[in-house]
């Protein structure tokens, strides 16, 4: 139960912006933020993997995506609508998000698999609910197996 805690709370820091800068990344498109993390899947407790479908293992990560609107001095979070891929020098994997809400909060999980200290390169496609026009987000992030 407290792995899941931790893991409910990472998310929720990820989510709302407030994390470290090194646990979480964020970039502005206009009035709204992606904010973004890579973890590997092993930081999961096994119950919370499971439940959310996602398979652990020493060379599976999770991107995790939330979007946030900026309205004023204030931001609210948005349902957005995504499609995206992955790919190292050897394998190239769609990304199928899941959408998770809890409260107020709506991010998105994707699991895939890398190669211990290959660089993967990211290209999402996104559009918050309510904006005119779709978003491409490109990011690349080394990932390393956890001994």
């Amino acid at each position: 139960m407290v792995a899941l805690a931790r893991c409910l709370l990472l998310a929720s820091l990820v989510v709302w912006g407030i994390a470290d800068a090194a646990a979480q990344q964020s970039e502005r498109f206009g009035p709204y933020e992606l904010h973004y993390s890579v973890v590997n899947t092993t930081f999961l407790a096994p119950e919370v993997a499971a439940n959310y479908g996602i398979v652990r293992g020493k060379k599976r990560a999770i991107l995790t995506l939330a979007v946030r609107e900026h309205i004023g001095d204030s931001s609210e979070t948005r349902v957005t609508q995504l499609q995206g891929h992955t790919w190292d020098l050897i394998q190239n994997q769609t990304l199928d998000f899941l959408e998770i809400r809890e409260g107020e909060a709506v991010y998105y999980i994707a699991d895939f698999k890398f190669i211990n200290e290959e660089w993967r390169f990211f290209e999402v496609n996104f559009r918050p609910e309510g904006a005119e026009q779709t978003y491409t987000f490109e990011f690349k992030h080394q990932l390393y197996v956890d001994q």
